[in-house]
């Protein structure tokens, strides 16, 4: 009996694939536009992003470029072993992390507070000329930006000057910021939140319009504020939109960026301002270490999937929005 049933089932989902696979080639004759229209961009991203990947091989050899690929002479994992014994990327990883996290936080906070408040604002020249002041810092590039940042805190700066004119420092005793090491995290955090606040709070802004204004009237019939209103209607409207950027930006913790670090640091504050990108340039191309490069970018790659993963599979299991 349990035979007869299984040959039963057998022979239905057999019947039941062409059937399947009809349907999907209909699917994709209807939809045969959208589908053209992603060729493009699926060969792109054949072409540069997995195609490359072949490359990673370069991590276990003692890579030459004068010689071929089938020449080079094959190490294993001995520039792995190099990166995390070397006191040097153990100190970069740590400022990598540490950068990122600012980032991350300074970059939700503000930009999700300026959002709120800006969704506040009932004067509409007001509210413009105050995302228009917040957008422009964004536009610009990190060559100009910190130039202004560095003219700012130089000896002579903007800074100095009204430390001195609220007698908090004397003269002759003028502070060099980007020459305090540990000052420079604070610094790459408030000039990360200069430059890009007003652009990161487009998105927010975005699904802020999005919310059903009936909402708000009936909270206002019931009696509440603007802040019950923001707590209780806005910030659980674009609830989704948050937990899909914080999941993203998860993935790129070791992503603490390159231009500003390398355009603010300098010799008295490089134990604190050298990411792992600048190091990667230091010690590996700068130094011909191809090897070195790759391994470090294999790292980064695994350390960001692991970590994009982890936190779709935690937002899956509390039952929020997710990637996939």
């Amino acid at each position: 009996m349990d035979n007869n049933l299984a040959l039963t089932k057998a022979a239905t989902s057999t019947k039941q694939k062409p059937k399947g696979r009809k349907s999907f080639f209909k699917l994709l004759v209807q939809q045969r536009a959208l589908v053209l229209m992603s060729i493009p961009f699926v060969i792109w991203v054949i072409i540069f992003k997995y195609l490359p990947i072949w490359g990673w091989a370069i991590a276990f050899q003692d890579y030459k470029p004068a010689k071929s690929f089938w020449e080079q002479e094959w190490v294993g994992f001995e520039h792995f072993k190099f990166l995390f014994t070397n006191e040097r990327f153990l100190l970069v990883l740590r400022n990598t992390i540490v950068m990122s996290l600012i980032n991350l936080v300074l970059g939700f906070v503000t930009a999700i507070s300026l959002a709120l408040m800006l969704n506040e604002v009932r004067n509409m020249a007001f509210k413009r000329t105050v995302q228009t002041i917040s957008y422009m810092p964004y536009f610009l590039s990190w060559v100009v930006a910190a130039g202004i940042i560095q003219n700012i805190l130089a000896v002579d700066g903007v800074v100095n000057d009204l430390l001195k004119f609220l007698g908090l420092i004397e003269e002759g005793k003028e502070i060099l910021f980007l020459g305090i090491g540990e000052w420079f995290w604070g610094i790459y955090g408030a000039s990360i939140v200069w430059k890009n606040v007003g652009w990161n709070t487009i998105v927010y802004l975005a699904a802020i319009a999005v919310i059903d204004p009936g909402l708000y009237e009936a909270a206002e019939i019931d009696g509440a504020g603007r802040f019950r209103k923001m707590w209780h209607i806005t910030l659980p409207g674009i609830r989704n939109v948050i937990i899909v950027l914080l999941i993203m930006n998860i993935g790129y913790l070791l992503e603490s960026g390159f231009e500003p670090q390398y355009l603010l640091g300098n010799g008295m504050n490089i134990d604190y301002s050298e990411n792992l990108d600048i190091f990667v340039l230091n010690y590996g191309i700068r130094l011909y270490n191809f090897s070195l490069s790759v391994a470090a970018s294999i790292f980064k790659t695994v350390v960001s999937f692991i970590l994009i993963t982890a936190a779709n599979n935690i937002a899956k299991r509390i039952g929020e929005v997710r990637l996939y």
